[in-house]
């Protein structure tokens, strides 16, 4: 993930979704975060992964959400809403 800084980057998780490991996926972006701050950019970088259905954005962004593998409307919101943030 580290590789794709400076540019907006926004991972999505699902609580059920044992198999993307929802965990390992939040590490990664937190663990991306050194690489943004290095090139001026504000990640989020909470010390624990946010709560289900509570996204958090910056220049990066996160959110795990209730249910199972899929895509579904609360995704595709935030994803808009991340989009808006960056991609005016």
């Amino acid at each position: 993930m580290a590789l794709i800084a400076p540019r907006p980057l926004y991972v999505a998780s699902a609580e059920e979704d044992l198999w993307a490991d929802p965990q390992g996926e939040f590490i990664s972006l937190k663990l991306a975060a050194p690489v943004y701050q290095l090139l001026g950019k504000t990640p989020i970088f909470p010390a624990e992964r946010p709560a289900i259905n509570q996204p958090e954005m910056q220049d990066t962004g996160y959110h795990i959400r209730s249910g199972k593998h899929d895509i579904n409307e609360y995704d595709w919101t935030q994803y808009l809403n991340f989009a808006d943030k960056h991609l005016k």
